[in-house]
């Protein structure tokens, strides 16, 4: 039977079985040999046109402006009306630098009703005072109007040095206090300041160290 088969094929012309095994299996590491495609090969390419983008320009609002109004306690002269600017830089998120201007009128007429002719030249005299100043914020929260309504708030404290003019003398100043900003918006505050003002004065024939408390509040604006 087993010579029957052979006979057989080349009796009828056809191949023997080996060699068609031959041809149709590959030899044994030829599949090895075949190079696979790229992993990452794009095979669908986008029809997608770019478009360029412009980042925005994003305000930092470090800057700070504002004015002010207020009441200036001026040591045994009374309280009078205040008012003033003031322009300031945020260094980081807490600490902030701020320069500060303002007037006021300081009155002698209590000294008027007991010394002929009172203690200044004339009855009000201009006291200016500028000031550069270091704050913190130490107390960042919020403030409540109601049960709706909440606003952003800083406390902060302040203190620094300047200069007072004062009857025509120019004393040297340091100022201390604290403070609070209630934000209304990212680029809007109500502030309330209240500080010491220390200088020394000469004017009732004694020099001393006063002592001049003022509160003043209005609005500062970031950009």
């Amino acid at each position: 039977m087993r010579n029957f088969l052979p006979a057989l094929l080349l009796i009828t012309g056809l191949p023997l079985a080996a060699p068609v095994l031959a041809q149709t299996v590959p030899p044994a590491g030829a599949a090895s040999q075949t190079p696979n495609p790229p992993p990452n090969e794009q095979v669908i390419e986008p029809a997608v046109p770019r478009r360029d983008v412009r980042v925005p320009k994003i305000p930092n609002n470090d800057f700070i402006a504002g004015a002010f109004i207020g009441t200036y306690s001026t040591e045994n002269f009374g309280a009078n009306l205040v008012y003033g600017a003031r322009l300031g830089y945020h260094i980081t998120e807490d600490f902030f630098v701020e320069a500060l201007y303002g007037t006021t009128d300081v009155s002698d007429e209590n000294f008027r009703q007991i010394l002929p002719g009172g203690v200044f030249p004339q009855p009000e005299e201009k006291l200016d005072y500028y000031n550069l100043s270091v704050g913190y914020n130490i107390l960042p929260g919020e403030v409540f109007f109601g049960s709706k309504y909440a606003k952003a708030s800083a406390l902060y404290l302040i203190a620094g040095v300047g200069s007072t003019k004062f009857l025509e003398q120019r004393k040297q100043t340091l100022n201390f206090g604290l403070g609070l900003r209630v934000f209304l918006k990212d680029w809007a505050a109500i502030q309330v300041d209240f500080r010491d003002h220390i200088y020394s004065l000469d004017l009732l024939g004694e020099r001393k160290s006063t002592q001049n408390l003022e509160l003043t509040a209005g609005a500062t604006f970031f950009f």
